[in-house]
């Protein structure tokens, strides 16, 4: 049997990204990227309200077409390749990122009498208008259905299906009226690819279903109409226009239809394999096994660790979901994150420094000279909210420490720090829980660019930072779970663990920790629990906040006269 490739396609918050991948080593043919073009770097905002962030589904088709075209042409470059080779196509998406569709599965955003209205697009992930539903879901799930929570770490997110549903209830009626039924991103795109036109036949992916919208077989699929009555009667009538089951990714949507495969010039009746979000397949691409946690780093973090589905687990508080079969069949994928790690720095370079990207290099450069403690500062990492583990989007952003010395280097690697710290937090909620994490494999820009970044979390964390080998980790793990989907009778695979084995690998960059950089990091992570359970309005946290600042000052001043840690 000859060559055999897969595609997957990426969609992430700004863009759109299609790779081919040769399934016999996971090698990456050729890529392509497509920028959304509506709103401010494919996000629709609002002025008024800086929580709203929407997306237009028109950039999502576009991007399917035009991404994928552009991969596979330049791929024709390469000896070899033939698209009738291609067995299959894999997708990951950002999430949760729900939209309204009308009952032929056509999104409500491009039919002209919505095209104008912001709630009849997609809800973006990073949308936290629904803070209030989602603090009243919680309430009403802890006093009626605790079990719907206890899989999710025991809080509902506004970043969640129900939570923008609900919102979009509320704020726009007659756009929830109007709409057929919600989809996610993930289950839309396949839908898209294999030709769907009935809203009811959308396959919906274990992966969205029960790390967001409280699914799961123990108790029958999605929350009971009795509970979601409790919120809204209407709510209650939507569930009958969702979905009773979710599927994991070795379950194929269904075949590439000939109207995609004469718009993409590919093979009609490929495979087309179960959407998930990016994290997961990410981790899949990252070639996650138990003991590792794979971070996948970009504008947020989405960290991700398995553990068997066949063995007792206890409940994680504080994470976003434990799900049987969300990252591959026959293990929990655990799912954990922070909400703003790269678009941290960026809005530092950016829309504070006034710069542009390249700031970056000559800011890490800058603040690798400094040691830790040495700044005196201290960040919580919350601009974005928090998403782990303290489940609130309604925290901020802090920086202690400041005096007229204080340099924007400075301040950049504090905020690095901050997001590590964050990390850290995790990390042990994991621990504590019995999660045991051996290795953290790491992917994404940041993981691929920044060393600085990369060192400073090996010595907050304590732990060698290990790198992926591929930049594409997500659409790697999409195209896997093609491969897979397609089987071993047309080159793929028969299980994830087989194409692991052969399609994913790791970097030779490694980071260690430096056991004097962990000392002087713990000491100040021991402060960032201060703030971080304080201000987070942890039970039983004991800040003494009228030390704190003399406390990082006595630090940096030993730091500065190089006297070891006490």
């Amino acid at each position: 049997m000859g060559p055999s490739y897969t595609i997957g396609l990426d969609y992430g918050t700004n863009s759109v990204r299609a790779v081919v991948v040769d399934c016999a080593d996971g090698r990456i043919v050729d890529t392509r990227v497509f920028e959304y073009p509506s709103g401010e770097r494919g996000i629709l905002l609002d002025p008024r309200d800086p929580h709203l962030a929407r997306q237009n589904p028109a950039d999502y088709l576009a991007g399917l077409r035009e991404a994928t075209r552009g991969a596979l042409e330049a791929a024709e470059q390469e000896p070899g390749f033939s698209r009738d080779r291609v067995i299959g196509i894999g997708v990951d998406t950002t999430g949760s990122t729900p939209m309204p569709v009308d009952e032929k599965a056509r999104p409500l955003a491009l039919d002209d009498t919505w095209r104008d209205d912001l709630a009849a697009h997609a809800w973006l992930w990073k949308d936290h208008t629904s803070a209030t539903e989602a603090e009243a879901i919680t309430a009403t799930a802890r006093k009626h259905a605790p079990q719907y929570l206890e899989p999710i770490g025991g809080t509902y997110s506004s970043e969640w299906f129900w939570s923008k549903i609900w919102r979009c209830l509320k704020v726009a009626p007659e756009v929830f009226d109007d709409a057929a039924t919600w989809v996610e991103l993930s289950d839309f795109i396949p839908a898209v690819l294999t030709g769907v036109d009935d809203a009811r036949r959308i396959s919906r992916c274990v992966c969205a279903a029960g790390h967001k919208a409280m699914y799961s077989p123990a108790w029958g699929g999605l929350p009971s109409k009795d509970f979601l009555g409790l919120l809204d009667p209407r709510l209650a009538e939507l569930r009958d226009r969702l979905y009773e089951e979710a599927y994991p990714p070795d379950r194929p949507v269904g075949r590439l239809s000939p109207e995609w495969a004469d718009t993409l010039g590919l093979p009609v009746g490929i495979v087309v394999a179960m959407g998930g979000f990016d994290a997961h397949y990410g981790a899949v691409g990252a070639g996650v096994e138990p003991g590792t946690l794979v971070k996948i780093i970009g504008t947020s973090t989405c960290d991700i660790a398995i553990a068997p589905s066949d063995e007792p687990m206890a409940d994680v508080p504080g994470i976003c979901g434990i799900v049987d079969g969300s990252v591959k069949p026959g293990w929990y994928g655990i799912e954990a994150g922070q909400s703003a790690v790269g678009d941290l720095l960026r809005w530092w370079v950016e829309d504070i420094c006034e710069s542009d990207h390249t700031l970056h290099d000559e800011l890490s450069d800058r603040a690798s000279e400094l040691r830790p403690g040495e700044s005196g500062l201290l960040a919580l990492d919350w601009n974005n909210g928090n998403r782990t583990v303290l489940v609130d989007p309604r925290l901020t952003g802090l920086l202690m420490g400041q005096t007229l010395h204080t340099d924007r280097a400075e301040v950049y690697r504090a905020l690095i720090e901050g997001t590590a710290f964050g990390a850290r937090v995790i990390v042990e909620r994991l621990a504590e829980s019995g999660v045991p994490i051996e290795r953290v494999v790491n992917c994404g820009g940041l993981a691929a660019k920044n060393q600085l970044f990369m060192q400073i979390y090996a010595d907050v964390l304590g732990r060698p930072m290990l790198v992926a080998a591929s930049d594409q980790t997500p659409a790697l793990g999409a195209a896997i779970a093609a491969a897979v989907t397609a089987g071993s009778a047309v080159g793929g695979f028969d299980s994830f663990e087989e194409a692991q084995a052969r399609m994913t690998s790791l970097s030779d960059e490694r980071f260690d920790p430096d056991p004097g950089a962990h000392e002087v990091y713990t000491e100040l992570f021991g402060m960032y629990r201060e703030l971080h359970d304080g201000f987070g309005g942890v039970e039983g946290a004991s800040a003494d906040i009228g030390t704190l600042m003399k406390r990082l000052l006595a630090l940096r001043e030993r730091v500065g006269r190089g006297e070891e840690q006490s």
